[in-house]
């Protein structure tokens, strides 16, 4: 999804989706903000884009310094060992990086009720330099009402801007309005690679927290333990209600988890059965 001058609406951007096969793109920028260098016509092209940002999936991410709201340097090594939900923002945006960061604050909330607290992180990052300054970041979060446990809002330099952007394929250029931009959420496995992109400004909750049932729950431990197994179970039959816009636990899969167990069971138990009986009845050749 690329942001470029008003928000586009729902419509364009399932035409958008329809066109690229990829599920809801969209290209925008808002307002520019006060010193930005926006007189410059964006060269930022769709397509080439949407490639590069598919094409960061399996990429492993560098490690690199930024700051914290409070200044202080964090090492994006330091996330990893969970899954991490990346994403870029500028905190001049008036409406896309607003919009986008609520509807993942839907989604994050969403996700830590099915997984738990600190199942994973999250990290937002400001691409407008020098404006996206730590101090700029915690009034923006403020006022999305992002404050959130395990989300953290962080400043690169220059130079980290423009690495780490290219690790995960994030695309951005200045417009007439602003910037245009990739509105894309970078899923990130505990190893620190680029697993899953997820598109638009106001996606639906499922779309991102599916990778996440992938990662935290797709490959069981070696010597999983009880009450792991049951976290397991409890994560994979959840499913969203998009009625509430929450998740819920579906008892009925347990059910049909159950009865397909003792049918496979039932049918073995027959099998050998009349396998014995058939070696039973055999005559004995002298």
């Amino acid at each position: 999804m690329i942001g470029r001058g008003s928000a586009p609406t729902g419509k364009t951007l399932w035409l958008a989706a329809l066109l690229v096969a990829q599920g809801p793109f969209a290209f925008g920028a808002d307002a520019a903000p006060p010193n930005a260098a926006a007189s410059r016509p964006s060269t930022l092209n769709e397509t080439l884009a949407l490639k590069t940002s598919q094409a960061a999936i399996g990429t492993a991410i560098s490690d690199y310094t930024l700051l914290n709201v409070d200044g202080k340097p964090v090492q994006l090594s330091s996330f990893r060992g969970k899954p991490l939900l990346l994403n870029f923002i500028y905190t001049g945006c008036f409406q896309i990086c607003p919009t986008t960061t609520r509807t993942l604050k839907r989604a994050v909330e969403g996700a830590q009720e099915i997984f738990g607290p600190g199942s994973f992180h999250t990290i937002s990052v400001g691409f407008n330099l020098p404006f996206d300054s730590p101090e700029a970041m915690r009034a923006f979060a403020r006022q999305q009402g992002a404050v959130v446990p395990g989300w953290e809002f962080l400043s690169p330099d220059p130079r980290t801007l423009q690495a780490l952007a290219h690790d995960v394929g994030f695309s951005f250029a200045p417009s007439p309005r602003g910037f245009d931009h990739l509105i894309q959420v970078t899923v990130v496995d505990a190893k620190g690679t680029v697993y899953r992109q997820i598109y638009g400004e106001d996606f639906a909750p499922p779309q991102l927290i599916q990778p996440l049932k992938e990662l935290i729950a797709g490959t069981p431990a070696r010597q999983e333990t009880l009450s792991g197994f049951l976290d397991r179970v409890r994560i994979l039959c959840t499913v969203y209600d998009p009625a509430s816009g929450t998740y819920r636990f579906k008892y009925s899969l347990l059910f049909e988890v159950a009865g397909g167990l003792i049918g496979l069971s039932l049918t073995a138990w027959f099998f050998l059965r009349e396998l014995r009986r058939s070696r039973t009845a055999s005559p004995k050749i002298t």
